[in-house]
This record gives C-alpha cells, structure tokens and sequence, in this order.
C-alpha cells in the first residue's frame, strides 16, 4: 500500500486542472498579449482563473497578481511594499515562525535599511496579540504573519491581528502568508483586514510554478519584476496561461461542498493524532482541534532520528516530511520547534504528516500500524 501524507510539501494534481493544463498547453497556446485569435484564447483562460479566485476570496479580480508561486508572491508583497513605503518608515513586524520565503527577503531588507522585529509565539505557536500591540510604532510599515504554520499546523490570529494594527495605526499593512491555509480555510481578505496575500497552486492540487499575490486596491508596491509591462506593470514576463487556468480549476474544485469536505479532513486528523498519541513515546507539536489545520499533524518521536523514521516509513510506502520542504537542501534543527519550546532531545526526532481531502482513514490506520511495528524496531537499534 503506498500513503502520501506530504500534503503540505505539495499535492497530486487534481484531474480537472491537469487536462485544463494539458489542453491548453497543445491547443490554446497562444501568448495572451497577442491580438489575434489565439492570443485572446489564451487571455480569456487568464481571465476565467481570476474571476474563479476573485469569487472564493470576494475581491476584485483587478487585486490579484499571478507569479510563479508563494515564494514570489511573498518576496512581491514584502520588498515590493516596502520599497514603496519606505519614505513612511523602515519598521516591519513580523514572527518568530515564518517560512523561510518570508524570512530571508525581510534578511535582505535588513540589509537595506529596514528595522524588522521578530515576535515569539507560545507553546502551541501562536503570536501574543499584546506583545503585537506593543510591537507597533508609529513608523511600521508593514506587519508579515503566516496564516497556518506550514511545519505544525497552528492557525494564527490574522483577523484579531489585523484590527488591533489598524487600530493602532491605521497606516500599517498587513501581510499575511496563506500558502497553508487557502484550500484549508476560508479566507476573506477584505473582511479580515488583509492587505496583501500570498496562495500557491501546488499546495491545493494544482499545478507547481503558480501563484498570486492579493493586493487590496491602492496598496502602494513596487514591482521587482522589469520587462514588458504584463499584468499591469506588475508582474512581467510572458504569463504561465496553462499554471494560471489550472490553478483557478483547482481552486474552484477544493472549495466545492468545501465545508464538508473540511469537516471530514478534521474528523481524520482528530482520529489519526489520537492514535499517535497512544503510541508510546510520542509527543505532538502546536495547537490541537479547529485551533490547527486540518491537515497537519507534528509529531516527535522520542529516541528516534526523524530523517532515520522518514526512511523506514519510506520503505513501508509511507511518505512524509521532516519540516519543510523548501528547506530540505539546507537541512538544520527547525527554528519553528525552537520557537515553540520543544525539549532539546525531540528537536530532531519530529515528523510532519500532512494530509488532503484525498486522504483515507484506511490510510491513517496503515500508518499507525507501520509506525507499532517500527517504532520498538528502531529504538532498539539506536540503544545498540
């Protein structure tokens, strides 16, 4: 039996928006910035995808930017916005559990000048609304918080985040990195007080090298992206029209019956982390409940290597991860973890299993099952 539980690293692509892809690619393949037939086939594909999100998120379809992914979109949304705004002040906020594509473009703008300040998060992971509160200057630009934390699954606070900057200082945008919880939750930016928004397609079965970016209308941004002038000035380059009509498919597709299908997704993860927990020695990570995602379950595995049980569970025909993948070249002990207080000893011995709405409870049992038969195997091979 084969078991992907990497959903968070990436997803299958739904049927739909393969043969969307796959048709457009050999049919529809014209440049949509050509005047003739085949062009505006290709611009009316462009089109149909930005109406599709435009609706789930109810905003305009003139407030989405298309880009090759979330890490685009974030590194768009946090130097674009703060090279624009830089004359109002160099202060942003941010936290101490962001992905790496938030983290090293706000690197970079420290580089340039910008003051960032990096807020910790309790033991579930979540951002203190009053140490936020406190964070807020009058010269704070831009304030960058995930929505759902890709390694354990913790839903933060955006929509109290977002009245209590604005209340504070009303001149403050608000970043907030979706690529874990579009597909997973509604999201309404507008409603929220979000500004900016970053969503990948790859995460929510759609193709990978896709994306957009949210930017609620008169956010000042500069582009970083230089070239014809496509997507209004703000993005570039000729646009990927197969990426973007399969991610409006895909889109549209997950958010179907969404609240059943997510309903579901939560009654499986509640099933599959009860059984971890009476495996022996096993801790989970973040919150618990609808206070996480329904998809993400981090769990450490006490006296046991977690690169050496992703192997083991691999040679089961069970896939999962040991943090994120964007940072699997570049392997270290994960600074979300830290931030979260995890025992020194477990730092290394955690595993992210990360489910869809493709999953099975037969699936999560098969896991269990591996993980009763492996576990005792591979603690008695470490104490020899």
């Amino acid at each position: 039996m084969e078991v992907y539980f990497d959903n968070a690293a990436t997803t299958r692509c739904e049927k739909r928006a393969a043969e969307l892809m796959q048709r457009i690619l050999l049919e529809d393949y014209g440049n949509p910035s050509s005047l003739h037939k085949k062009g505006m086939e290709a611009e009316a594909h462009m089109k149909t995808a930005a109406s599709q999100l435009a609706r789930i998120l109810k905003v305009a379809e003139k407030e989405l930017i298309f880009t090759s992914g979330g890490t685009e979109s974030n590194n768009l949304a946090l130097i674009g916005t703060a090279l624009a705004n830089r004359r109002a002040g160099k202060h942003i906020i941010t936290t101490a559990i962001e992905h790496a594509s938030v983290y090293n473009p706000l690197i970079f703008l420290e580089e340039q000048g910008f003051e960032v300040t990096y807020l910790p998060v309790d033991h579930a992971g979540v951002l203190s609304l009053e140490a936020l509160e406190q964070a807020v200057r009058d010269d704070t630009i831009l304030v960058s918080m995930m929505h759902v934390n890709n390694e354990i699954g913790t839903i933060e606070p955006v929509e109290q985040a977002a009245e209590l900057i604005h209340e504070k200082n009303p001149g403050t945008l608000i970043h907030v990195d979706a690529i874990q919880s579009f597909g997973k939750l509604r999201i309404y930016p507008r409603r929220m007080g979000i500004d900016l928004l970053s969503a990948s397609g790859h995460k929510i079965h759609g193709p990978k090298g896709v994306g957009f970016l949210y930017v609620k209308e008169r956010t000042k941004i500069k582009p970083f992206i230089y070239g014809g002038g496509q997507q209004k000035n703000m993005r570039s380059g000729t646009e990927n029209v197969a990426g973007v009509a399969a991610l409006g498919a895909a889109a549209e597709t997950i958010y179907e019956s969404f609240d059943e299908k997510i309903a579901c997704l939560y009654e499986l993860r509640a099933y599959f982390a009860k059984k971890l927990q009476a495996l022996e020695g096993v801790t989970l990570n973040g919150a618990s409940g609808e206070k996480s995602a329904p998809h993400i379950v981090s769990a450490a595995f006490a006296g046991i290597r977690a690169e050496v049980l992703l192997h083991a569970l691999e040679g089961r025909g069970i896939y999962v991860s040991t943090g994120s993948a964007c940072s699997s070249n570049h392997p270290a002990i994960s600074g979300t973890l830290r931030a979260i207080g995890v025992k020194r000893e477990l730092l290394d011995a955690t595993v992210r299993f990360s489910m869809s709405v493709e999953s099975t409870r037969e699936e999560a049992d098969y896991v269990i099952g591996q993980l009763a038969e492996l576990l005792p195997q591979l603690r008695r091979f470490r104490r020899r």
